[in-house]
């Protein structure tokens, strides 16, 4: 057989097993067993465990589980109640302003614990009810929450900006601050389409009713200035363990797995003296998530890495970079196909395993043509965060389903199109402007 038939095949049994319903790690593993018992010496077959151990022997990784314990120990407490109703009391007069809340208690919470689905689940299970009972209708509330979800995955700390830096062999540092920006810029477009979309429906409810009506509506809240600094004491734990995190990451303090266990102790010294998180059914319940979540991801990554080197072995890597570099496209066309091949993968694959796939295969032609890798690695982050909310298998999407089931899946697909949209005019924005991303990890670290 040619190497393209090979590749062809190994792709395409890859594909079989996830459309089958198997789990990633399992249908990597499996696949790439299968070819080394066919197509490699039986020498190689004893390696396994060796290559297990000596991509996860690697010291960044730790910051993976560490990160995930801290977003564990902040979202199974009140801690996202109290930093949901902090951001709503502060907002709540801006037009929107219950919608703009949910994006800033959204970009708050993700920033502090790095998971997309952790964020929806916890601020979505308190925010949509809220908005739906204020007039928003289910298609805006949904998509707001699944779409503001996905900041997880850009602001730091990050775990996919984390496995793309040791995949590219970049720094992390830089990774993270080059983050912050798009990440800020992104909320605030997410926010000022909410200002938007929510003045205009309420516009349209209001012009559709009688007087009779509009008296039946529940009246506007209002909170008073003592209301409203009555929730600092709730924000200012969030407030130091974010300054704590950031300083000892941006100050070059400290490594990103050093910050990782002062963020996760961080957090669970706050649970315990400010949440009195004391029984260890409670504990528990952090310490089993964590480790579910943690399990997935490094099973994920320990069998992508398997996966890549049989496809390294066989020559597949190789020949199929070979291809994409010797394409006549232009630098510009090149990123654009890259970035389709991207959005495709994301319709059936979450955002860890096409990294750990695709990197290795992509990563030459960038650096043939001339692009930054610290830049693209925050456009594939926000290709990725598209994943999470388009169908037919974007997480996020079930995740709303699940914790607003009167909200069809049809809506929620349609409430997330505009955001869809905005992301996309994003990664216009930022080829445009690399600068928006450069600025800051250039400010800090020098170019």
């Amino acid at each position: 057989m040619t190497t393209f038939q090979i590749g062809l095949l190994y792709v395409s049994a890859a594909f079989l097993l996830f459309f089958s319903g198997v789990p990633i790690a399992f249908a990597l593993g499996s696949v790439a067993l299968l070819f080394m018992f066919i197509f490699m010496p039986a020498a190689n077959i004893g390696m396994i465990a060796q290559t297990f151990y000596g991509e996860l022997n690697n010291f960044t990784l730790l910051a993976i589980p560490l990160f995930v314990l801290m977003g564990a120990a902040i979202g199974k407490t009140r801690a996202a109640v109290d930093l949901y109703e902090s951001t709503h009391r502060w907002l709540y007069r801006l037009p929107g302003g219950l919608g703009v809340a949910n994006v800033a208690g959204c970009a708050i919470f993700a920033a502090m614990c790095g998971s997309s689905p952790a964020t929806c689940a916890a601020i979505g299970g308190m925010g949509i009810p809220a908005m739906r009972r204020r007039g928003y209708s289910p298609e805006l509330a949904a998509g707001l929450i699944a779409a503001g979800g996905t900041l997880g995955i850009l602001i730091p700390p990050s775990i996919t900006l984390i496995i793309y830096g040791i995949i590219t062999e970049q720094s992390i540092g830089r990774l993270f601050m080059a983050g912050v920006v798009p990440g800020v810029m992104l909320a605030v477009f997410f926010a000022l389409w909410v200002v938007y979309a929510s003045v205009r429906e309420k516009r349209r409810m209001l012009a559709g009713m009688d007087p009779a009506q509009v008296a039946q509506l529940p009246p506007e809240e209002r909170f008073s200035w003592r209301e409203r600094f009555e929730t600092i004491p709730r924000l200012l734990p969030f407030v130091a363990l974010i300054v704590v995190v950031m300083a000892a990451m941006y100050g070059g303090w400290a490594t990103p797995s050093e910050v990782a266990g002062v963020g996760a102790f961080g957090a669970l010294l706050m649970v315990v003296l400010v949440y009195r998180v004391y029984h260890w059914r409670e504990f528990k319940d952090i310490l089993s998530g964590a480790a579910r979540e943690s399990c997935m991801i490094m099973m994920i990554i320990a069998t992508a890495f398997l996966f890549t080197y049989v496809m390294s072995y066989l020559h597949i890597t190789q020949s199929a970079t070979e291809w994409l570099v010797s394409l006549p496209l232009s630098k510009w066309a090149y990123l654009f196909w890259v970035n389709v091949l991207l959005v495709v993968l994301g319709f059936f694959l979450p955002p860890v395993a096409i990294i750990l796939m695709v990197t290795p295969v992509i990563l030459p032609g960038l650096q043939a043509h001339g692009f930054d890798l610290i830049w693209y690695g925050v456009i594939m982050t926000i290709l990725m965060e598209m994943g999470l909310i388009h169908p037919p298998v974007g997480l996020n999407l079930f995740v709303i389903n699940g914790i607003a089931p009167d909200i069809t899946f049809k809506q929620i697909i349609y409430g997330v199109l505009p955001f869809l949209v905005i992301m996309l005019l994003s990664i216009v924005l930022l080829a445009v402007f690399p600068q928006i991303v450069m600025w800051l990890p250039d400010h800090m670290y020098g170019k």
